[in-house]
């Protein structure tokens, strides 16, 4: 199983040119997200003032992946990768993604390595 940070599923989705450097791996093996990129996902979309239509889109590309929901370990990791980066800050998402895929024992595919620099046990996957 890979967790996908959401650049990766926004790429998917919008058919970015970045999509060809991650298809591979939707298609290759079982994917999921984390609920704090289902949260993104729609933050975006209500920001961007999606329709019925986009909307449906949306829900419908989510039920593509599993989405691994917050959990009392996800919580108690988020907090110790935020503690150890408080030199190096890392966003509450990004902590929550990173949390989660800890706590699943899954590679995390981003195309924002950096973000995720430093975090103990943490296997990251990118194209860049």
């Amino acid at each position: 199983m890979l967790l996908f940070d959401t650049n990766i599923v926004s790429y998917l989705m919008r058919g970015d040119p970045l999509r060809d450097h991650y298809f591979q791996f939707y298609e290759e093996f079982a994917t999921a997200i984390s609920f704090m990129t289902v949260a993104e996902l729609h933050e975006g979309a209500l920001r961007a003032n999606w329709g019925e239509r986009r909307m449906r889109f949306l829900e419908e590309e989510i039920a593509r992946y599993v989405v691994y929901p917050a959990s009392q370990e996800v919580i108690q990791l988020w907090a110790e990768i935020r503690t150890a980066r408080r030199r190096e800050p890392i966003s509450a998402q990004d902590a929550f993604i990173a949390a989660t895929a800890l706590a699943h024992s899954c590679p995390l595919v981003t195309h924002n390595p950096k973000d995720f620099r430093g975090i103990v046990g943490l296997k990251v996957i990118s194209a860049v």
